[in-house]
């Protein structure tokens, strides 16, 4: 479904549709239909539409995928801590775990130069990643800040149920489609608010994709892309 909304800015016309709706801003997608620009007896406005449910007309929906086959893992690959500093972190992970209430148990599953990487097996995983992860990257920042005093030059990522990896071929995925409607409507569109590195994928996802070009908008870690058609 979709809706049309006005607003003075762009972020008048979201909140306004935020209001109406009773939806969260990463809920829906927004697309600029107009922007006046303010004149001597006139005052600039923008206008925006907003797609919101799995039932909309307008968006093609995604062809079924099969599921993508696992990356062939690195070569060290032993999921049991070789030394004390893997050893602490993964005490320091399931005691956070634990400390929020879940059952789980860590394992490393690669080590690439000063990297780590561990999953979190659990029942609960679904909460532990919770919403577009933000539990798992929050999990991360703080192993990580934990890592850092026992080796700075320690880089702790965490995943679980390979989330990580299924998310970001997730992010490419929607990139490509919502490019090529861009391409096709000549209108830009804003993706939901991501983290650096998920900026990053798409930044790099769209470089070589003809007819379009990516720039990030808004202030702090979530920032959005934006998907522009170029002229």
């Amino acid at each position: 479904m979709h809706k049309e909304f006005e607003g003075r800015t762009e972020q008048e016309a979201i909140d306004k549709a935020v209001e109406e709706l009773g939806l969260d801003r990463d809920d829906f997608d927004v697309e600029i239909l107009e922007k006046e620009k303010k004149g001597l007896f006139r005052k600039g406005n923008v206008r925006i539409r907003v797609y919101f449910g799995e039932d909309d007309s307008d968006i093609e929906e995604e062809p079924e995928e099969e599921e993508p086959e696992a990356e062939e893992a690195p070569e060290n690959r032993d999921p049991e801590p070789q030394n004390d500093n893997e050893r602490k972190i993964i005490e320091f992970v399931d005691t956070l775990i634990q400390k929020m209430g879940y059952k789980g148990k860590t394992s490393i599953s690669f080590r690439r130069d000063t990297k780590i990487g561990l999953s979190i097996d659990s029942d609960d995983s679904s909460i532990i990643i919770g919403r577009k992860g933000k539990n798992l990257d929050a999990i991360q920042l703080i192993t990580n800040v934990y890592a850092g005093n026992l080796d700075p030059d320690i880089k702790v990522v965490i995943d679980s149920e390979n989330y990580r990896m299924r998310h970001e071929e997730q992010i490419i995925r929607n990139a490509y489609r919502i490019a090529e409607q861009v391409k096709r409507s000549g209108k830009s569109r804003l993706l939901d608010p991501m983290n650096p590195f998920e900026r990053r994928l798409v930044h790099t996802a769209l470089n070589d994709f003809d007819g379009v070009e990516t720039k990030s908008e808004g202030e702090g870690l979530y920032k959005q892309v934006r998907i522009i058609p170029k002229k």
